[in-house]
């Protein structure tokens, strides 16, 4: 029985990689039916964790009879999510004129890199790519080297994905409201350069200096920036407020009366190369016991093994592990409306007949493709 805000509520999802496959995770944690339609038999593990929840089905896109399943499964969908490139799903009979003839309620969500429309909307790019062009990347890194990109959390899983659920649900909202639906028309360039407002804001105002990594947030400050320990390891030290940065001097025994300057950006270079040699006095661990639970704003710097077994995480199951997969539970929490982690990933296809006639093809239909 699945639970959560979002349960009652169907989602066809195109399998694709990367951001496309998280999204419909977050659908499904919170309780949505997703059926995820692939291409052929051939993949799913249950390490594929974007996969939890799910159901898969088979289908042929280029077989007519196949399509005509599809648009079956359309006039039964709330939301339909997709992340081919622009006109891909027109193409194949799928596009969103045919679709809302067949189901004018029908959130039709599409995510790509660069957006349906636009002169680079036909090309290949990945994250870094859409990142690039947004400002995002040129502003993470340390000052005098190059440009680091931050995984792919910024344009394909934040920009992107996060952008296209909320998108999907808000014209899921409307939808139940006005009896129509629409096209969520999801960039992970426009996603990334929203994730950037504040930082456009600061750059108006004149705050923000264009050179890596001599700015309060990008590891210009010597209060906002993580420091190695004398065993190799790091911990990260974000003491913005006046109170909180007082209380960083004192638990790290700093005397000295001009660290009480804490804005004069002429003395943070100096500042920095003194806290660097403090930190490494210390282990990781003894740092912790005299910085971590404070207001300091202090906490150890995990690898993704260490991660699961903090005590904080551990308190309140930000991991679970399901058959013997270690993997981040369901977020956010909902306090009626309990979101839950589903079911483990499906292998493709292994769903097909069963979820067919759940969505109420005929027996008969549903023979004449197996």
């Amino acid at each position: 029985m699945r639970s959560g805000p979002l349960s009652g509520i169907s989602v066809l999802e195109f399998a694709g990689i990367g951001p496309g496959p998280f999204c419909g995770m977050l659908l499904a944690d919170m309780g949505a039916d997703v059926l995820r339609i692939d291409r052929n038999d051939k993949g799913g593990s249950k390490h594929d964790i974007s996969g939890r929840g799910k159901r898969s089905i088979v289908l042929n896109l280029k077989d007519k009879n196949h399509i005509e399943i599809c648009l079956k499964l359309i006039e039964k969908a709330d939301i339909l999510q997709e992340g081919f490139r622009p006109g891909v799903m027109e193409r194949l009979g799928l596009g969103p004129d045919i679709c809302f003839d067949r189901n004018k309620k029908l959130v039709y969500g599409r995510m790509t890199g660069w957006g349906q429309y636009g002169s680079l909307s036909d090309a290949a790019g990945h994250d870094i790519n859409y990142i690039s062009l947004t400002g995002a990347l040129d502003s993470i890194g340390r000052k005098g080297r190059k440009p680091v990109p931050p995984l792919n959390l910024v344009g394909d899983f934040g920009g992107g994905a996060l952008y296209l659920a909320m998108g999907m649900i808000a014209a899921l909202y409307q939808s139940k409201v006005s009896g129509e639906g629409q096209v969520v028309d999801c960039a992970m360039t426009d996603g990334s350069a929203s994730l950037m407002t504040m930082f456009y804001g600061f750059a108006s105002s004149g705050v923000w200096n264009e050179e890596r990594g001599s700015n309060l947030l990008d590891t210009g400050a010597h209060f906002y920036d993580v420091y190695e320990t004398s065993d190799n390891k790091y911990v990260s030290v974000g003491s913005i407020e006046p109170q909180f940065y007082s209380l960083l001097l004192e638990k790290a025994g700093i005397e000295d009366k001009n660290f009480k300057d804490q804005m004069n950006r002429d003395l943070w270079p100096d500042f920095k190369i003194k806290m660097e040699e403090l930190f490494k006095l210390k282990t990781r661990d003894e740092w912790c016991k005299i910085m971590e639970g404070t207001d300091v704003c202090f906490s150890p710097v995990l690898s993704i093994s260490e991660a699961p077994k903090h005590p904080h995480n551990i308190e309140r199951e930000t991991f679970v592990e399901l058959d013997g997969v270690v993997q981040p539970n369901v977020a956010p929490r909902f306090s009626r409306t309990e979101s839950k982690i589903q079911g483990q990933s499906p292998l493709n296809g292994q769903d097909t007949e069963e979820s067919l006639l759940d969505w109420g093809i005929s027996e008969e239909e549903v023979n004449s493709i197996l």
